[in-house]
């Protein structure tokens, strides 16, 4: 049985005066799957989920969303949608249950049906005992929860989330994730994200790898993983350049020195190889470390560069570009 599509995007470029954001792209996403696009800050992420959303027009390809037309169904398919922007709109001189209340009034919820589904997502994002809090006096965690219960108020099919977790300490991220990951299995919505976080991205279905405007890559978290299926060793020792010259004489590798100064190099079964190395190496070694193939390798394979962050006053200006088109 084929699965149905929710999202279906076709040759999508996206222009602003002589820089293309987006770079005739195309790609479809399923019916209550998590789909994740992964890439630097300034990759196109950010400006293909406002073409989606209506936020942004495109300058050519197509764009559907619940059969909808992007171009010619705009309130259709915010009809369809929840999203969570990357910067805050929270009131913080409301309360939680007063800003939801707000946005449920704006998406014309059935009034009766009003304080059921603000409980609703309280509960689920562990917030119902803060409803009646101002929120200025939440922590930046629960601030971001408390706006993924607002994109879930008015029960969308699909819900974008952009670098939902941007700026937020390790543990905080986690607690998102695990309520992102709680939301696919108790409801019957499709979750769009974007992230920069490599570790992030393996809780989708599929991901779709984007830098300077194109898809380079998309699949399952494995199998873009297994493209390089091989152990990742980094190793430092007194000398580096000669640890690299022995390992190219002996074993036939062709390794890199990283600007950590670490000599790195990929091998198919590092289990064996490591003993068998130590034993052989006359080289002093002072650590050695393996690990299995991630997704910033399949970046770093693809692209020749890890993943970056562009500077804030880049991000700063493309954000408030953005802000402004969205006011048009």
């Amino acid at each position: 049985m084929e699965e149905k599509l929710i999202i279906e995007v076709k040759n999508l470029v996206k222009k602003f005066k002589n820089i293309t954001a987006v770079n005739d792209i195309s790609f479809t996403v399923k019916k209550n799957e998590i789909f994740g696009f992964l890439g630097p800050n300034g990759a196109g992420k950010t400006t293909t989920i406002n073409i989606i959303c209506t936020l942004l027009k495109l300058n050519s390809g197509s764009v559907t969303l619940c059969g909808y037309d992007v171009a010619t169904e705009k309130n259709r398919i915010r009809n369809c949608i929840g999203l969570v922007f990357q910067d805050p709109t929270l009131d913080d001189r409301l309360t939680a249950l007063e800003n939801l209340n707000f946005h449920a009034l704006l998406y014309n919820v059935p009034h009766r049906q009003i304080k059921e589904r603000i409980d609703s997502v309280l509960e689920m994002v562990d917030l119902l005992k803060r409803k009646n809090d101002l929120v200025r006096t939440f922590s930046g965690g629960m601030k971001r929860r408390l706006e993924i219960a607002r994109g879930l108020i008015h029960y969308p099919k699909v819900l974008f989330l952009d670098e939902p977790t941007i700026g937020l300490d390790p543990q905080t991220r986690n607690k998102i994730w695990e309520y992102i990951v709680k939301l696919k299995k108790t409801n019957d919505i499709t979750i769009f994200l974007t992230t920069h976080y490599m570790e992030e991205s393996e809780i989708c279905d599929r991901i779709a790898i984007m830098d300077e405007g194109k898809i380079i890559a998309m699949d399952t978290p494995d199998t873009l993983k297994n493209m390089i299926g091989l152990d990742i060793i980094t190793i430092i020792s007194d000398d580096n350049k000669k640890l690299k010259d022995y390992l190219k004489e002996k074993f036939s590798i062709d390794a890199e020195l990283t600007k950590n100064n670490e000599v790195r190099f990929e091998v198919k079964d590092s289990a064996k190889f490591i003993p068998y190395f130590i034993r052989h190496c006359h080289i002093n070694i002072l650590s050695i470390n393996a690990r299995k193939s991630t997704l910033n390798d399949v970046f770093l394979s693809l692209t020749g560069k890890e993943i970056r962050e562009e500077s804030a006053n880049k991000k700063d200006a493309m954000r408030m570009h953005m802000r402004a088109r969205a006011r048009r």
